[in-house]
């Protein structure tokens, strides 16, 4: 069963008559492909309508959209070749976070992502998206090995952010990420980071430093969701709206402030609704990126990330 938000319950229920209109048609041999071409039209102008005046809650929304694609969905979608690389070599392996070697239409590439579950079994073994400080350490593991290959990092951001248990914080979660961060900043080849669904604070930060920084058209990008925002500024989950427009999170609104690289299309509706076009859009994009940062210098390429991170935030009177 296809998992419906409520802005898209209109365009289903228009769908669902459309398919009886045509069933009754077959079933009674009567012709009615000009309603059925009117109503189809209809469709097609409502979703254009509902899909382009999305509010930035609705964004977040489809970000998080449980039918959507998840990282080893679009790896599994590009690569025509997988190699999974488990453990941080110190205290274990954390399934928040997935990597290896992967094949892309004849290009090597190293690619991380922050995995969740679907069913309720799978989201508990992959802790709901949330990295510990081994995920993190694992993922840095991996980039180093890339490094000493000469293969381009890839890395895809979905989480609600890193985990905040107790049990993480022991094990040293915020150096795990600041030492993430600070090494990415000058890896020697090639690294494209694209939010393919949330992209929550640190947790985010922790494989999102990049030559480029990408997003999906329905993916947020914030130092906190809108929830944990209402709830610091209001005592309640019940504003999330209003926080979520107040920290202008989405794809457009990080694109006009200079803090992504750019913005890549979605099929009309959500990846959810065309995973293979969405992940086609990606790995297209993902080949240009590497194919134009290849024909620079390693030293170019790091002075130029340095650069772009270092100048965010600076405002000039």
């Amino acid at each position: 069963m296809r998992t419906l938000l409520e802005f898209e319950k209109p365009i289903a229920e228009l769908e669902a008559k459309l398919e009886d209109m045509k069933k009754l048609a077959s079933e009674n041999n009567v012709d009615v492909s000009s309603a059925v071409r009117n109503l189809t039209n209809s469709i097609e102008e409502l979703r254009k309508e509902t899909f382009t005046n999305l509010t930035r809650w609705q964004r977040v929304q489809l970000s998080r959209h449980p039918d959507r694609p998840y990282s080893l969905d679009y790896i599994q979608m590009m690569c025509e070749e997988f190699h999974e690389i488990h453990g941080d070599r110190n205290v274990g392996d954390d399934p928040a976070i997935v990597g290896g070697f992967g094949n892309i239409d004849g290009q090597t590439v190293m690619i991380i992502g922050q995995q969740k579950g679907r069913k309720t079994k799978e989201r508990q073994y992959r802790n709901f998206g949330m990295p510990n400080p081994e995920g993190y350490r694992k993922a840095l593991r991996l980039m180093h090995m890339a490094e000493k290959f000469d293969i381009p990092v890839v890395t895809l951001i979905d989480t609600p952010g890193a985990f905040p248990g107790l049990e993480a914080e022991e094990r040293g979660q915020g150096e795990a990420i600041a030492r993430n961060i600070k090494e990415m900043m000058t890896l020697k080849v090639p690294v494209i980071c694209v939010v393919i669904g949330e992209g929550a604070s640190g947790g985010a930060l922790g494989i999102g430093i990049g030559d480029r920084v990408l997003m999906m058209e329905n993916s947020w990008y914030s130092v906190i969701s809108p929830e944990n925002c209402s709830t610091i500024l209001w005592r309640s989950w019940d504003f999330k709206e209003q926080a979520a427009d107040a920290l202008k999170l989405t794809a457009e609104d990080m694109k006009g402030f200079g803090l992504v690289d750019g913005i890549i299309p979605e099929p009309r509706g959500g990846a959810h609704l065309d995973f293979d076009k969405a992940g086609e859009t990606l790995k297209k994009t993902i080949l240009s990126e590497i194919k134009t940062l290849a024909k620079q210098k390693p030293s170019d390429r790091i002075d130029a990330r340095i650069d772009k991170f270092c100048s965010m935030g600076v405002v000039v009177e």
